[in-house]
């Protein structure tokens, strides 16, 4: 009864915060648009359904899945090795490896990716350098489409993937590791053999987390995207602010919500089953 008491502050705060503006969210997504653009108090399930039936929108599902999937596994990929390199360091090192891996994190997005957009612009460094060594008559196209976006979202993914692993690769046994060491396997068929299979749950954990990242992303695709790039976030900011479809804009929010809200549930159950095998 007192640790109920001691929570009451905390699940207040979490109420105002967090569950009531939901709670309004949903309401206004049970809204209807008049005809006039205007928005009727009413309690219609209509903007889900005409969400729910057009193909524009399951196109956007698709779009945003498969870019948030393919970066989320770019980022793990990229991640694994440094997370791996961390671990392998001295304790001396470590902390410090640790740190710049994390570093990104310690400044704004936006900086960083208007720093990307000088750097793979037409006219940005990695073009110039390009023409200049002669690989290239004409700037590639980087920014202003959906590689500019994948470039963006794996570069603000991979800290958040690096951090992850190093939780589950610290609870890793490295005595199995030195036992295969002696018993004559290479450093290769050590990692695929036993470093991997054992580092597998930590390395999907990591995945899904970016996943659930990766899909609720927004300035990335604004800004990377240069307009041209369209997903589920970027839809709902559309829609409330340029269309004012106030009713659809959270009927979309609840729909990505409730989606994130699956990918965080499974996300747990990798961890409580992690946490089973260690």
């Amino acid at each position: 009864m007192i640790g109920w008491l001691l929570c009451l502050p905390a699940l207040a705060i979490l109420s105002l915060a967090f569950l009531w503006p939901l709670a309004t969210l949903f309401r206004i997504s049970l809204n209807r648009t008049a005809e006039s653009g205007a928005m009727e108090v009413a309690v219609t399930a209509d903007s889900y359904t005409r969400l729910l039936g057009d193909a524009f929108t399951w196109q956007l599902v698709w779009d945003t899945a498969q870019l948030a999937a393919t970066s989320a596994a770019l980022a793990v990929t990229l991640a694994l090795p440094v997370a791996l390199l961390i671990r392998a360091a001295s304790p001396r090192w470590r902390g410090l490896l640790a740190l710049m891996a994390i570093a990104p994190l310690l400044i704004s997005g936006t900086a960083r990716l208007v720093g990307w957009m000088a750097v793979l612009g037409d006219q940005g460094l990695f073009n110039a350098m390009l023409m200049s060594l002669r690989f290239t008559e004409t700037p590639l196209r980087l920014i202003n489409n959906w590689t500019g976006v994948r470039i963006g979202l794996v570069e603000s993914l991979m800290p958040y993937a690096v951090l992850v692993l190093l939780a589950g690769l610290g609870r890793l046994d490295a005595r199995l590791e030195e036992a295969a060491a002696t018993l004559g396997a290479s450093r290769m068929r050590t990692f695929f053999r036993i470093t991997l299979p054992l580092a597998a749950p930590t390395i999907l954990a990591a995945w899904l987390l970016d996943v659930v990242l990766g899909i609720s992303a927004f300035i990335t695709p604004r800004l990377m995207g240069g307009g041209r790039v369209f997903v589920l976030a970027t839809e709902i900011y559309d829609l409330a602010l340029e269309s004012v479809d106030w009713p659809a804009a959270a009927a979309l929010a609840m729909l990505l919500l409730s989606a994130l809200l699956l990918l965080m549930l499974a996300r747990l159950a990798v961890s409580w089953m992690q946490g089973r095998r260690a």
